[in-house]
């Protein structure tokens, strides 16, 4: 609303921290690290991650027309309805959490002194750094490489948010089910890497950029996916809501971070040098995620009677 009502960049920038203050992706998750047993807690993070990637590419076609329709100040008026809305879906469709244990205290410090813990949020800030990065220089490569105009760029993001979206299930479910978690988040930080060389070396023309685009968001998903549900299952139980806290907190950072520094490496050295840098953070992110221990595979009293 406060974006809404704004008559300056000023005040606009004050309603967009009022938002992120709300933090919501942080109270998402944990709530559905809550409400979900185990084994179909990565699942359910699939599906939370899925819907994002799916509305970030419906976003791409819708926006244009809603900007014509309503302006910008109409898109944050209906903003804060959807919010509204969903103030009322938590209220009266949501389950009530379970109770969960509590601790007198170093809740923070539970977090921050695990190795494995941190090793994650690393990953989180790295994955939405990388993607913001690479941002800046897609919409600009598009209309140069295929002579795309801004509001047909939709034509490349949708089918790729797709087609990744039939690539990862499997592999959520081959993570899940065959106890994979380990070798699935590590192909996917590889293929992070090898989407990086592929735009440095072979990102040019609009075929090629949708082939890496794909493979971006197959990894993305996939590691969307996954951390959430590796980060809930190995943090201590009074710490869950903190870990997912500092998690959220720091893929926020990521994604300021990444649209800044991605922008002025671009200007100061070039677009290529971008994603020489992309792929340097995501072999130093595979390089760490090599040596984790995998998430302890819990036995369900069904399968233990067995």
């Amino acid at each position: 609303v406060v974006a809404a009502l704004a008559d300056s960049i000023y005040v606009v920038i004050v309603g967009r921290v009022l938002q992120g203050a709300g933090a919501i992706s942080a109270a998402v998750t944990a709530l559905a690290a809550d409400l979900t047993r185990d084994q179909h807690r990565t699942k359910v993070m699939a599906m939370i991650g899925s819907s994002i990637g799916l509305v970030f590419a419906a976003s791409m076609v819708a926006a244009p027309l809603l900007y014509a329709a309503i302006g910008m100040g109409g898109i944050f008026w209906l903003t804060a309805g959807l919010a509204f809305a969903a103030i009322g879906v938590v209220v009266y469709v949501v389950p009530v959490a379970p109770p969960v244990p509590r601790a007198k205290g170093g809740r923070f410090a539970d977090v921050l002194r695990n190795g494995q813990l941190m090793r994650l949020n690393v990953g989180v800030f790295v994955l939405h750094l990388i993607q913001t990065a690479m941002w800046v220089l897609v919409p600009a490569a598009l209309v140069a490489g295929g002579n795309l105009p801004l509001p047909e760029h939709w034509k490349v993001y949708l089918p790729a948010v797709i087609v990744s979206f039939a690539v990862m299930v499997p592999a959520v479910i081959a993570a899940e089910r065959r106890n994979k978690m380990k070798a699935v988040f590590n192909g996917a930080i590889g293929l992070l890497l090898v989407v990086q060389i592929g735009l440095y070396a072979f990102g040019q023309s609009v075929v090629a950029l949708t082939l890496w685009l794909t493979l971006f968001f197959v990894a993305f998903n996939v590691l969307e996916a996954i951390l959430p549900s590796w980060i809930s299952k190995i943090a201590p139980a009074h710490a869950k809501g903190t870990a997912l806290g500092i998690y959220n907190t720091l893929q926020s950072v990521g994604l300021f971070l990444g649209g800044m520094l991605g922008g002025w490496i671009a200007q100061n050295f070039g677009s290529a040098a971008v994603n020489l840098v992309c792929a340097l953070l995501a072999l130093t992110w595979l390089l760490l995620a090599a040596s984790m221990n995998p998430p302890a595979r819990r036995v369900t009293p069904a399968a233990a009677a067995h």
